[in-house]
């Protein structure tokens, strides 16, 4: 029988089972709600939001073939590649994303990997945000042996690579990059002590089993990644995925309860698709424990909430939370 005591699930396990899982999963769902809410509280300061800006350094022309990107060069959606962007470019996104409230700034590249040309250049953007006060992310794509610990030494605080979906869907969505590709750029981040930014996205198409499935394989990553970002699919014209029915609202909030209960000491981040949910859908998920999101009017190339969320924080009551050092979970 599944436990309804929060104490069961404050330390953070990795064996998690499907089958385990997915009893968490499907409990009803004011029980799941109030269990993952006892978990927030004892591992987290509850009304506090962790705020980040994400920021498109290298835009376009990416050759892999992720149904939902937009960024990439083997669909029709319109994007541009562009160019590495200038240091005094970035440093100068960093500061106002600290002046509208962002405690991390996270860039992307539209990269299948990091090449062995660009690691000074990146180097010297994560140092250019670094000294603006803020911690650290990139998303680069596949890394090799030694990349991880030049970007650490330049102050990267955090690396994300994102799982997408389960092993199984894995192959509807990508096939220009296995699941075991992501697995090991994964393990060298950790081996280079850099903190991992890891989730998954949600209304590709899959099915229940693929969300649990996501879910367990990344309460299978030791330590557990210490940010886990849960993305509602924006479909994109132009993309092989600009069709994909809306994950049910519901559905959501319940993957993202079973993510805080599984993962108990990760920090979970409302993501991508936010500006197509209501405030009380979004509220849900706060009580349901997310407690991250991405600030400003967009995200990389997809629109974000904007100027909306000093709203929706104001009536949740909700505050920014101080810059914590990630829990070793």
């Amino acid at each position: 029988m599944t436990s309804l005591d929060p104490q069961h699930y404050l330390t953070p396990r990795h064996d998690w089972t499907p089958a385990d899982a997915e009893a968490v999963h499907d409990l009803p769902l004011s029980e799941l709600i109030f269990l993952a809410a006892g978990v927030h509280r004892a591992r987290f300061t509850p009304g506090e939001i962790e705020k980040a800006q994400l920021l498109s350094i290298k835009t376009g022309g990416c050759p892999e073939d992720c149904g939902y990107c937009s960024q990439s060069a083997q669909h029709e959606s319109g994007v541009k590649a562009s160019k590495l962007m200038a240091v005094d470019a970035v440093r100068a996104a960093a500061r106002q994303a600290k002046q509208n409230g962002a405690q991390r700034f996270c860039m992307g590249a539209a990269w299948r990997d990091l090449k062995d040309r660009d690691v000074e250049k990146v180097c010297d953007l994560i140092s250019a945000v670094k000294d603006e006060g803020l911690e650290t992310c990139v998303t680069l794509g596949m890394l090799k042996d030694g990349q991880a610990e030049r970007l650490k030494d330049a102050g990267l605080d955090f690396y994300n690579h994102n799982l997408d979906t389960s092993r199984e869907f894995y192959g509807e969505v990508i096939r220009t990059r296995t699941y075991q590709d992501r697995l090991d750029t994964l393990d060298r981040v950790r081996k280079a002590g850099v903190s991992v930014c890891c989730g998954g996205i949600l209304g590709l198409g899959e099915e229940k089993s693929d969300r649990i499935g996501l879910l367990v394989e990344l309460s299978h990553i030791s330590p557990h990644p210490e940010s886990v970002p849960v993305n509602r699919l924006a479909p994109i014209a132009g993309t092989p995925l600009s069709g994909a029915p809306a994950v049910d609202d519901l559905d959501f909030v319940r993957a993202i309860a079973t993510a805080r209960i599984m993962m108990p000491a990760s920090v979970v981040r409302l993501s991508a698709g936010r500006e197509s949910m209501s405030e009380v859908m979004q509220a849900m998920c706060f009580l349901a424990g997310a407690n991250s999101i991405f600030i400003g009017e967009k995200l990389l190339t997809a629109p974000n909430a904007g100027d909306a969320d000093a709203a929706l924080m104001s009536a949740l009551g909700a505050e920014a939370a101080p810059a914590r050092k990630p829990a070793h979970v």
